[in-house]
């Protein structure tokens, strides 16, 4: 019995494989009769092609209503026959030149010589830190561009120094957050939670008034308070760039590295805060028009927490909806789906900035901060290639940190090599630059010390060895260069507002 079952075995088993062999057969026979039409397109390139076909119909169009517009408004035509022409395209010898294309030369200029530094820092001199040199570099094309007559380079600049201030920020500060919190230890952060809201709000706010005190009984230049508050909020926040290289490097413990980076995460958005609010006073006070107002105390702190609490919830709505695209977005064997969820998170980074900021009248940056530490928390785990989106976000703030520090200092050289009163610096100013350097470490060891001994017995604790680091660790960085120059840009439009009104 037992040997006359085992043919019908074999012959079932044979009829199963050839079945199996037919199904597989069949199933991948049928996609090559029926391609999909997006297939075709990305076979052929079609879709780029209509893409072309459309947007030459549109600038084709453009210009057959700006002709047809010019010819209305010349009087049915006339003799106007230069301007036609000049509106078709067809001869643009008597137009000013248009230095707008320049503007790409600048950035990638400071780029390709930072990616120099780097390879002479890394290789021959480790005893540099990389960012100082870069604060070096920002100096000299600065000096080079302004001292050696106009050229290519310094067209460039002069493009990116006129941009409005707002704009500034809209560039740098929404990629250089959500990287911050993006990178940042999530359970350690919410462990020194309290640590860093001390560091965020009281240290910060200590450190803005005492540095408008310094600035308006010591320096010079007979600044108002408005004013010295709005200087004091840009020099009260620290970034930790060279700092948390450092550490990396030695292999600090990661307490140490929580307080510097949690602490320039927090007091972003609080320097931020305070100096949205000063600047505003300021703005009022100098009469620059469309800019600033006269803000009381009661509605400075209305406006504090409608900043705050109403920049957090958009933060949260954007981190919630990023999270959901990075959900849907799951096949992780999919490359192409592995990129796109990386621009999901830059695109919510941006957005939710811009919708805060300009649409809503909140804080952007308290936006991308909790937008970035939103993705982190809950979106970390559905990320397809966490390598391929923490890579993308350090090449990004790589670029934004280095091209940020070189247009800083290229005002700074712009202080220095000016010939107009009003605007220079002088032997005498360097002086006081000097004294203001080590009157912020020192008001920055006050105030770490006179804060320690409650920092030491909360959160994740502190200790003497700690305190003394992140009293030293206290520089200023990228978030600050981007404040002074949004005040610089807004204070010059309001100039030749003011100007031109009166």
């Amino acid at each position: 019995m037992a040997r006359s079952c085992c043919p019908s075995r074999l012959t079932r088993s044979r009829h199963s494989t050839r079945e199996k062999q037919r199904i597989v057969t069949v199933s991948f026979s049928k996609p090559k009769s029926t391609s999909s039409l997006r297939d075709k397109f990305e076979a052929t390139n079609l879709d780029i092609c209509l893409i072309g076909v459309v947007l030459a119909l549109y600038n084709n169009s453009s210009h057959v209503v700006d002709a047809a517009s010019d010819f209305n408004n010349s009087g049915l035509g006339g003799n106007n026959t230069s301007h036609s022409n000049a509106t078709y395209g067809s001869s643009f010898v008597d137009a000013p030149e248009d230095l707008s294309p320049y503007a790409i030369l600048f950035p990638w200029f400071v780029q390709i010589l930072a990616v120099f530094i780097y390879y002479v820092t890394t290789r021959y001199f480790r005893a540099l830190p990389y960012t100082a040199l870069v604060f070096i570099l920002g100096m000299v094309v600065g000096y080079f561009t302004t001292g050696y007559g106009v050229n290519a380079i310094s067209d460039s600049a002069s493009l990116w120094l006129k941009i409005n201030g707002q704009v500034i920020l809209l560039i740098f500060l929404p990629g250089l957050i959500f990287l911050d919190s993006f990178t940042i230890n999530v359970h350690l952060f919410f462990q020194a939670f309290w640590q860093l809201i001390i560091f965020a709000f009281p240290m910060v706010l200590g450190g803005t008034a005492l540095t408008a005190v310094f600035a308006k009984y010591v320096l010079p230049y007979e600044w108002s308070w408005n004013f010295c508050m709005t200087f004091g909020a840009i020099l009260s926040g620290t970034d930790p760039v060279a700092v948390a290289g450092l550490l990396n490097a030695l292999g600090a413990p990661p307490r140490l590295h929580m307080h510097v980076s949690g602490e320039s995460l927090l007091n972003d958005g609080s320097t931020v805060l305070l100096f949205q609010i000063f600047s505003s006073l300021y703005y009022y006070e100098f009469g620059i028009p469309h800019f600033g107002d006269d803000i009381s105390w009661g509605d400075g702190i209305k406006i504090f927490l409608r900043l705050a609490l109403g920049g957090a919830a958009i933060g949260l709505a954007f981190g919630f909806g990023t999270v959901l695209l990075i959900y849907l977005l799951n096949r992780r064997l999919s490359a192409e789906e592995n990129v796109i969820q990386v621009v999901s998170t830059i695109c919510s980074a941006y957005l939710a900035y811009f919708a805060s900021e300009i649409l809503c009248n909140s804080s952007g940056i308290i936006s991308s901060l909790v937008c970035g530490l939103t993705v982190k928390v809950l979106g970390q785990t559905l990320i397809n290639d966490y390598d391929l989106t923490l890579h993308f976000w350090q090449v990004t703030g790589q670029l934004l940190n280095t091209l940020l520090f070189a247009l800083g200092n290229i005002v700074s050289v712009n202080l220095f090599t000016t010939t107009e009163d009003v605007y220079s610096f002088g032997a005498k100013g360097c002086g006081y630059l000097v004294l203001l350097y080590a009157y912020l470490i020192g008001i920055r060891f006050v105030l770490v010390f006179v804060l320690y001994p409650l920092i030491a017995r909360i959160g994740i604790g502190a200790n003497l060895s700690e305190a003394v680091f992140m009293s030293y660790a206290g520089i200023r960085g990228a978030v600050g260069i981007a404040m002074s120059l949004s005040l610089r840009a807004n204070v010059f439009a309001g100039r030749l507002c003011t100007c031109n009104v009166f």
